[in-house]
């Protein structure tokens, strides 16, 4: 359904995007993620046809953007990070005005707002003045509008800012169940976000693509090896010394200790025999393994390890992990 292939974009000499491509299926929700000024928007103006890309092409349902724009746009329904809105207009103006403008037909147009104003939960302010509603009430108005056309793509640029903590549940699970029909892209900063919805992660910094792939193998990826929680009861140094001395130990780190009963976590090759030789060690040292568990790397730090500009390359080109 999307397709961006080798997207760049130089505003002077500052390259915001370099070399972007990726491709979204038809029904999949994927999260857009990176931090502030890492060219996440421009991508999307991009592959909207908001913008021109200086090198590169997007497609849109098998379309090209700048070949064909306004069929493009057609098949999506865009929320853009600033989401404007006319503040004179009533709620219910506005959208009949979005409508038309989308190409709804009018016989249609007040069912259709009746069922977005439904599905946005704005229907108790379709007679107000959009000047007078607060933020989160103009962040569902402008997601009502992306909703109008029934587009198969929808493109969500921050859609739950200004939310309170039980609309922005709802928005969520509303997202979530429009993949049935559309085929989604939600740019956000908020991790907690994408693990709730995404089944796939973009993660893009200093306008480079580091990262495509699942969001629960996004941990894994960044790991040689699979991360154990062990809990010991004895002596730590004793217990730090036997588990350091096991094969596919490669790294391990005291996380605490109390009532001598110390906690550690460790770096192991993959595979079960690691784990087998780390019960042995401890059983013939006659230390009790009260834990072994599997801790994995957490979507906030796998996000900052890629992002971290220790890891970033002096100009060079960054490969994709996926």
């Amino acid at each position: 359904m999307i397709e961006a292939s080798r997207l760049a974009k130089k505003f002077g000499t500052v390259n915001a995007v370099r070399d972007v491509s990726f491709k979204v299926a038809k029904g999949e929700v994927v999260g857009f993620l990176g931090p502030n000024g890492a060219g996440k928007t421009t991508t999307i103006r991009m592959v909207t046809g908001y913008i021109q890309p200086t090198e590169g092409e997007a497609f849109v349902n098998g379309q090209s953007v700048i070949e064909a724009p306004m069929e493009t746009r057609r098949n999506i329904g865009y929320l853009p990070e600033n989401n404007p809105l006319y503040e004179e207009l009533r709620v219910r103006e506005y959208l009949g005005f979005r409508a038309a403008l989308k190409g709804v037909p009018r016989r249609r147009r007040s069912k259709r707002i009746s069922e977005v104003a439904g599905m946005t939960e704005t229907g108790d302010v379709l007679e107000k003045i959009i000047g007078s509603c607060s933020k989160g009430y103009r962040q569902r108005i402008g997601l009502a509008d992306a909703l109008l056309a029934d587009p198969p793509v929808l493109i969500l640029d921050e859609p739950t800012v200004g939310l309170d903590p039980a609309q922005i549940v709802r928005t969520r699970d509303l997202i979530k169940s429009l993949s049935a029909q559309h085929t989604v892209i939600l740019s956000t900063h908020i991790l907690p976000e994408v693990e709730a919805i995404c089944s796939r992660a973009l993660i893009i910094h200093r306008g480079a693509l580091l990262y495509d792939g699942r969001v629960e193998d996004l941990g894994r990826s960044l790991s040689a090896g699979d991360t154990l929680v062990c809990r010991v009861v004895g002596d730590a140094a004793a217990a730090e010394g036997c588990l350091s001395s096991v094969p596919g130990v490669e790294r391990i780190e005291k996380l605490d200790e109390n009532d001598g009963r110390s906690r550690f976590r460790l770096l192991v090759s993959k595979g079960d025999a690691a784990r087998e030789a780390i019960f042995w060690a401890l059983a013939e040292a006659r230390l009790p393994i009260l834990e072994m568990s599997t801790s994995r790397v957490s979507l906030e730090e796998a996000f900052l390890s890629l992002t971290t500009d220790e890891n970033e390359p002096d100009g060079g080109e960054k490969e994709v992990l996926a």
